[in-house]
């Protein structure tokens, strides 16, 4: 039986509960991006983990993600 070549791949978007004390209750939605360690978070607060994803699969979140992620990547370039 063959091996097959496992690729590491990285994990979607996903929110999670802020971590942030000062908006403490609240969500955001995290991105990992790869030969980074900390995920980014995207620049908007949830009230609830449902709205946060419902913003995730939305056009406006997909747009924001993938500008957020080639941003990052463009200053990772330099």
């Amino acid at each position: 039986m063959a091996m097959r070549n496992k690729k590491h791949s990285l994990p979607p978007p996903y929110a999670s509960e802020t971590k942030d004390s000062r908006f403490a209750g609240t969500f955001e939605v995290l991105i990992p991006v790869e030969g980074r360690n900390k995920p980014l978070r995207a620049p908007k607060q949830f009230a609830t983990q449902q709205a946060a994803e419902a913003w995730l699969h939305s056009p406006d979140g997909k747009d924001a993600i993938a500008h957020l992620v080639q941003d990052e990547a463009k200053q990772r370039a330099k």
